[in-house]
């Protein structure tokens, strides 16, 4: 019974959540407003930045074959195009249930064993994640002077300082006794550390890592590009920095975690990131609302013919087994 309530939990909560964010963007810029940023909005540059955004996950289909191919499958392409495409579009209904019907999907398909494709797909999360940190990275070269005097200004300079002296001995002081313990919890924390080495070295044992490596970099410099181009469709934001660009995208990456797919967390992240700049509320959260609601418009769309696609491309397979 309670693992049912835990069920029920994490699929409710986050759209509970989104429910209440959409309200509360919509309580900053009405409806009203936001149609007419949406009418007056320059759909060249949104067709352009969902052009962009669906290389990004051909790549990725293209990607994920590079992982599947030493363990002796070699899947059809439009079978991961497909497969990428309806995971989009689940995760929009359950959490994080688009990874397993992602690989469903292959075992079903091209009879790759589910642990196997589950496997590569949690590889494939950790390759994006280390592309992310060098985002974040980069980011931080680039705009260290303003983030700087952003915490400054708001922040003691001391403090800042101990406590990132204190974090780092914190987190010394945890690795050793989690060295030394044998709980279970411990042992699922090591084996979760492990696993993230162990995935992320694999990668340069792959037979075909540099493309694999390419395309991850390809994937993400879509993202960053999509977003940008996007931008020029709103004339309050013409001349936006590069900075507000990437923190912008870093904001608005993270919130797709808080809710189904980043609906109503999306164009508030967006807003949260731009306000540093001194960048109107408004135009903003139309801009965020803009963005999301173009790419997620192409995720229906192609996500949606995948899944009925699916069977159809496959009824060969299906009669002769």
């Amino acid at each position: 019974m309670a693992a049912k309530i835990k069920r029920s939990l994490k699929i409710l909560l986050p759209l509970l959540l989104g429910v209440f964010l959409v309200w509360y963007s919509l309580s900053k810029v009405s409806l009203n407003e936001l149609l007419v940023y949406a009418k007056n909005a320059d759909y060249t540059y949104i067709i352009m930045g969902m052009f962009l955004g669906f290389l990004s996950h051909l790549s990725r289909a293209y990607r994920w074959r590079f992982q599947l191919e030493p363990m002796g499958y070699n899947i059809k392409f439009g079978n991961s195009v497909m497969a990428v495409f309806a995971t989009y579009l689940i995760n929009y209904t359950i959490p994080r249930a688009g990874e397993v019907a992602r690989a469903s999907i292959i075992t079903n398909y091209e009879g790759v064993p589910f642990e196997k494709g589950f496997g590569t797909i949690v590889a494939e999360r950790i390759a994006d994640m280390l592309v992310m940190l060098g985002i974040m990275t980069i980011t931080l070269f680039l705009q260290f002077d303003f983030i700087y005097s952003f915490l400054v200004e708001r922040f003691n300079p001391v403090k800042i300082a101990v406590a990132m002296v204190v974090g780092v001995l914190l987190m010394l002081f945890f690795f050793k006794l989690l060295k030394k313990s044998k709980s279970k919890l411990a042992e699922k924390i090591k084996n979760f550390v492990n696993g993230l080495i162990e995935g992320s070295l694999s990668i340069f044992k792959m037979k075909k890592k540099w493309p694999f490596i390419f395309h991850t970099l390809f994937i993400w410099g879509m993202y960053v590009l999509m977003f940008y181009v996007t931008s020029f469709a709103m004339k309050e934001l013409q001349g936006i920095s590069l900075g507000a660009i990437l923190i912008g995208f870093i904001s608005a990456s993270f919130s797709i975690a808080a809710t189904n797919g980043g609906i109503g967390s999306y164009p508030l992240a967006i807003y949260a990131a731009f306000s540093l700049f001194s960048i109107p509320e408004q135009p903003s959260i139309a801009f965020g609302w803009i963005m999301w609601a173009s790419q997620t418009l192409m995720i229906i769309v192609f996500g949606g013919l995948s899944l009925l696609y699916l069977p159809i491309f496959n009824r060969k397979k299906q009669v002769d087994s």
